[in-house]
């Protein structure tokens, strides 16, 4: 059974969701993919408008396309914010589609911010209460306080860069400190500290299994959000493998191979197809199923 609409108290969307309800979503339907929504707008498909209004048709197809097989939706707010006043006005009609049509889905923020106090502060309450996200990728260099804000609204959580996909992990995460411990073990460890595990998550790369293994053994209970299964060449099943619990564990994010699995007039047939085939490659590798 769906979960209610979220509560509407002027602009404010107040519904979060807590770990319970996630895990819930993840174990009935088998599925840890996250859908990340990270198009250019000179990438949509011509069969669609131009300008923004093809945009975000192409954006909420394509959520239409996969809400069945996925659990969670990322969009990346570059692609937003690139577009002005209008891009902003579409990710807030996009998170509203999704908040409104699949309540149960988990909706993330790729928004990487990484500022202290009060800026930090409005951070979290525009993603949270004005754009009804449950959650918002964190940059946490500047040390606790650009992570604490986004620990203080119920229900919604910070999801903290750990270890991530990309070659310049190499350049500070992974350089390792007198104490032997990499940068980016540190780092987890410190915050772990300022939140819990029911309302922080860590980022951390499917492209770094052997590193996955390691932190999953390190921090057992914490949810982490993995990117760059598909096109950045890491693989359900070695995530699964090192990282998946019985109760979910993980979600897995994949952009680019869900979303230009066509770049003709059936991209949202071919994004149903490859978000099926990810989501069947979880179901085989299930932990306790």
């Amino acid at each position: 059974m769906q979960n209610p609409p979220p509560k509407v108290c002027g602009l404010r969307l107040l519904l979060g969701m807590d770990r319970l309800s996630l895990e819930k979503h993840l174990q009935e339907k088998k599925s840890v993919l996250c859908v990340g929504l990270d198009a250019q707008l000179s990438q949509i498909p011509t069969s669609l408008p131009g300008g923004t209004r093809g945009y975000l048709r192409f954006l909420t197809e394509v959520v239409d396309a996969t809400a069945e097989s996925c659990v969670a939706f990322k969009p990346n707010l570059a692609f937003f914010e690139g577009l002005g006043p209008e891009g902003w006005a579409v990710f807030k009609q996009l998170c509203s589609y999704i908040r409104e049509r699949y309540p149960r889905h988990f909706l993330i923020a790729d928004a990487k911010r990484g500022d202290i106090g009060n800026t930090a502060e409005q951070y979290a309450a525009a993603f949270f209460e004005v754009y009804g996200c449950h959650a918002v990728t964190v940059a946490p260099y500047m040390g606790k306080d650009s992570v604490e804000p986004f620990l203080r609204h119920p229900g919604h959580w910070a999801v903290v860069l750990g270890l991530t996909s990309n070659a310049g992990s190499q350049d500070f995460q992974r350089q390792q400190l007198n104490n032997a411990n990499y940068l980016f073990e540190e780092v987890m460890f410190r915050a772990s500290e300022w939140g819990t595990e029911e309302n922080l998550m860590f980022v951390i790369g499917a492209t770094h299994p052997a590193q996955l293994l390691h932190v999953r053994k390190l921090f057992p209970r914490h949810l982490f959000l993995v990117p760059g299964v598909g096109a950045q060449g890491g693989t359900v099943e070695a995530v699964m493998h090192a990282a998946h619990t019985p109760q979910g564990g993980v979600l897995i994010n994949a952009s680019r191979s869900v979303l230009f699995a066509s770049s003709g007039s059936d991209f949202a047939e071919a994004a149903a197809t490859e978000a099926r085939r990810l989501h069947q490659e979880m179901k085989a590798n299930w932990k306790g199923a």
